[in-house]
């Protein structure tokens, strides 16, 4: 990562959303300030990642579909954005190496752990990786969650809740699905809660 050009990145992605929308931005104290971090978001929207990290004062690195580092332009810019590939459809081994070793680096990992963009707005089941992630680094996992339709100038709000608790399926060594299926959970239930309380 190109530290230098992620400060600038965030500062223009702040400025757009500023301009463009009404951001709230909510729990920023629950990001850990030190340690691997994996932050772990539902995904309704194509700005949805530069969202999740343009407020917080830690980076961001975050997987993007490998389909994107085919372009001249965006091969050269993601990873000096701290962005690596992971290929869609199967396991990517590889990409699995580099986020396990960013986490134990005490870096923080934006995750979209649906895998893909709902298209309903609900919250649809979240893919064993992020599940993998969680159990084999001692990484704490945030849930977030983005509310809002990024119709221009309408309210847009980004949720950071309190770290999930895995320490009993780290300890009974559960299986990635049960882990995954845990902080889909706490991001459910931090979804449920701020739609109740009309954020978005």
């Amino acid at each position: 990562m190109n530290k230098s050009l992620y400060r600038f990145g965030k500062w223009i992605s702040r400025t757009f959303y500023r301009i463009f929308f009404r951001v709230k931005v909510i729990g920023r104290e629950h990001i850990p300030t030190q340690g691997g971090v994996l932050l772990c978001c539902n995904h309704i929207h194509l700005l949805d990642p530069p969202f999740l990290g343009a407020f917080l004062k830690r980076n961001t690195c975050f997987m993007a579909k490998a389909e994107l580092f085919d372009k001249p332009i965006l091969k050269w810019l993601l990873p000096k954005l701290g962005a690596f590939p992971i290929r869609r459809g199967g396991s990517d081994r590889q990409a699995l190496r580099k986020g396990l070793s960013l986490l134990q680096d005490e870096e923080m990992i934006g995750v979209f752990p649906e895998g893909t963009r709902s298209k309903t707005g609900e919250l649809g089941k979240g893919l064993t990786g992020v599940g993998f992630f969680a159990l084999r680094s001692d990484a704490q996992v945030v849930p977030s969650v983005i509310i809002g339709s990024y119709k221009p100038f309408s309210t847009l709000t980004i949720v950071y809740g309190e770290p999930v608790d895995l320490q009993t399926l780290r300890e009974n060594k559960a299986s990635a699905e049960e882990a995954s299926e845990a902080i889909m959970a706490g991001i459910g239930a931090l979804l449920q809660k701020h739609r109740n309380n009309k954020t978005g």
